[in-house]
């Protein structure tokens, strides 16, 4: 039996369909938009934990980020010295992007907590696919919100951390210059939405790094993340700030 023959016009509209659905299944979701990690259950078990934290008791210094933030977990002996007395929570999720706090703010994070302060870092996880303005705007989303549902809470906005050349866990090796770049117009942008009162910028980058701009292992073995020297740093150039902040 003969094959049904088809105008050339349909296999062409197929074809540009087919593409256009391989697209949109692969799009990146915006910056600031409300987006969960589909597909990885240990971010909606960290998602259910944190709202089990909300309902468990006060939070009065809420720590919210990504995997930076959530590496304070390996060192509870300095998160309880450092901010023990401020019934403090770490909100930090490994891989999370702007869009991922994002949701999670928009999904109840934020609803039974009143802190005095919250630290908020994050933007790295974006450098590889977004540019330095969508991440600034994600950021300003974010503080929006914070505002929007803690009203009467401060905010710390940390600078993005710097980088230094590293090969990821995918064995890519990064554009180092490039993050670099992006970090910087980023914390430019970030050191503007200071006003002195309920937001208030920090930029810790310069405490991590060597005099000729390096950044030793020591501090950040891979690059990216910090070791026990580095969250030490981080005490002794963040604690002034949020004893003031705390204390106002």
């Amino acid at each position: 039996m003969p094959l049904p023959c088809f105008p050339r016009s349909l296999f062409t509209t197929l074809a540009l369909l087919c593409a256009f659905g391989t697209l949109a299944s692969t799009a990146l979701a915006d910056a600031s938009a409300a987006e969960p990690r589909y597909g990885h259950s240990r971010f909606f078990r960290f998602h259910a934990d944190f709202l089990d934290r909300g309902k468990a008791g006060p939070v009065g210094l809420l720590f919210l980020g990504d995997s930076i933030t959530h590496a304070w977990d390996r060192h509870p002996e300095l998160w309880e010295q450092a901010w023990g007395d401020y019934d403090p929570a770490n909100f930090g999720h490994g891989g999370d992007q702007t869009q991922h706090v994002i949701w999670r703010i928009t999904q109840g994070e934020l609803d039974n907590i009143t802190p005095k302060v919250v630290v908020l870092l994050i933007g790295t996880n974006n450098l590889h696919h977004y540019e330095a303005p969508e991440i600034v705007a994600a950021n300003r989303k974010i503080i929006g919100l914070i505002q929007e549902k803690l009203p009467d809470t401060k905010v710390l906005l940390l600078a993005v951390f710097p980088r230094g050349p590293r090969t990821n866990g995918r064995g890519i090796v990064e554009d180092h210059e490039l993050h670099m770049r992006k970090i910087n117009a980023i914390n430019a942008e970030l050191a503007q939405m200071e006003n002195s009162d309920s937001i208030r910028y920090l930029d810790l980058g310069p405490k991590f790094m060597s005099a000729d701009g390096t950044l030793a292992r020591a501090i950040m073995p891979d690059q990216l993340h910090l070791s026990a020297a580095g969250y030490e740093i981080w005490v002794e150039g963040m604690k002034p700030l949020v004893d003031k902040m705390m204390a106002e």
